[in-house]
């Protein structure tokens, strides 16, 4: 104990080195975002703009009107996956954790096989597979195949092993059927692990390319990330513009981070206490 109480500041020394060298690329940006074009590709870091500016933003609403229609795709895509996944996500690992039935074990080891693919794999099935239900080109291609992920299913599970059958006992004493229970207890008693998973999945949502760029062909069905790409020319990038569209895009993932923090270290210990 006293040995890794001798190494604590060097680990705080590490700690904020690292988190410096991982800060500054984003100090960069924001500050780039102030700048004109001709500053940036000047040459040279200069985290203080020579002559700050808005125009940046303000362009890119302007010279750009489905910008806006870009941030609302990307927000209702990402809006939606996370509640279709905090829902189903949740009761599959639940019924896993919970309720045996004929096949359970199958489909557990299911369910961690597909943790195991890599998602490149399965681009071009998802791909014939939505071009042949006709939804190219609309929400339910992207919000469908991820209203479920194998991932998060595999982390409520071991979240609800860990919950006390004792508050589910008295429960069932009480007269709850089995929705009843999961919804009125246990679901709200699992916060800090939707928590953990609202942000993971959001984020993940949120920043999502390349089914996007794949299954979305009609330039008003762009989510942000695909939008950026338009900043990009042949012979020119408007890095100045680019810059700024990705603070705005910044913006929202970083306020989930931030509001639900507090729950973010409990929901990754698995912990069902409370």
């Amino acid at each position: 104990m006293r040995s890794i109480n001798r190494f604590r500041p060097l680990f705080y020394v590490l700690l904020s080195v690292y988190a410096l060298v991982t800060f500054i690329p984003f100090l960069w940006a924001l500050s780039a975002s102030f700048k004109s074009l001709p500053e940036i590709v000047s040459g040279g870091i200069h985290f203080i703009p020579k002559h700050f500016t808005l125009d940046n933003y303000q362009t890119i609403f302007k010279q750009e009107p489905m910008f806006s229609r870009w941030f609302m795709n990307s927000a209702f895509i990402a809006i939606s996956v996370t509640v279709f996944n905090l829902l189903f996500n949740s009761m599959a690992g639940y019924a896993l954790a919970r309720i045996r039935f004929p096949g359970s074990t199958l489909m557990f080891y299911s369910i961690l096989a597909m943790i195991m693919i890599p998602g490149q794999l399965t681009i071009i099935p998802s791909y014939l597979i939505i071009k042949e239900l006709g939804w190219l080109n609309s929400y339910q291609a992207i919000i469908v195949p991820m209203a479920a992920q194998a991932t998060y299913i595999f982390m409520m599970r071991q979240f609800f092993i860990s919950f006390p059958k004792e508050l589910e006992e008295a429960a069932e004493l009480d007269g709850l059927g089995r929705f009843g229970l999961f919804f009125k207890v246990v679901l709200p008693l699992a916060k800090p692990a939707l928590a953990a998973q609202t942000i993971f999945i959001f984020m993940g949502a949120w920043n999502e390319f390349l089914k996007p760029l794949m299954l979305m062909s009609d330039k008003s069905m762009f989510t942000l990330s695909v939008g950026l790409n338009t900043f990009k020319g042949q012979y020119i990038s408007f890095w100045n513009y680019i810059m700024a569209a990705s603070i705005i895009m910044t913006i929202p993932a970083l306020l989930i981070y931030i509001f639900f923090n507090r729950f973010f270290v409990q929901g990754i210990t698995f912990t069902g206490t409370k």
